[in-house]
Parts: C-alpha cells; structure tokens; sequence
C-alpha cells in the first residue's frame, strides 16, 4: 500500500481538490467521479460528499490505487 502524507496550511481542504493536488486523479471530474462510485473512504467509512472538509487526523483510502492519504 503506497502512503502519502498531507500537511494542511488552513483549517481544511476540499476532498476533491485534495485528490486533484496530490495527483491521484488528472482532473476534477474525475475526483469526483471516484467519489461518487464510492472509492473513497474518510476515516474508515465510504465517503460520497465531494465537497467534504478533510481536516488534520484525517485518514483517506483510495480502494481503486490502494492508497492511503494521512493528513496532518
């Protein structure tokens, strides 16, 4: 399983844009296609809200890439 890590310079940030930054998907369509098939999970439960404030202490789960994303 590959990890990232992901520090936080305000309160939160965007799901979707957080997948976007990272480069786990190429664009934002796509993030939120992931998010809408339920390939995502936020702190250990399916997340479907694109929009969704990923805080510090986060933990997010790429089923489809096998790849965890911790966010500090």
């Amino acid at each position: 399983m590959q990890t990232l890590e992901f520090e936080l310079s305000t309160d939160y940030i965007e799901l979707i844009k957080l997948l976007k930054l990272l480069g786990i998907c190429e664009s934002g369509a796509d993030a939120k296609l992931m998010v809408e098939d339920g390939l995502v999970i936020c702190n250990k439960e399916v997340e479907f809200r694109k929009r969704k404030k990923v805080r510090s202490g986060d933990v997010i789960y790429i089923e489809e890439q096998n790849t965890e994303i911790k966010v500090s």
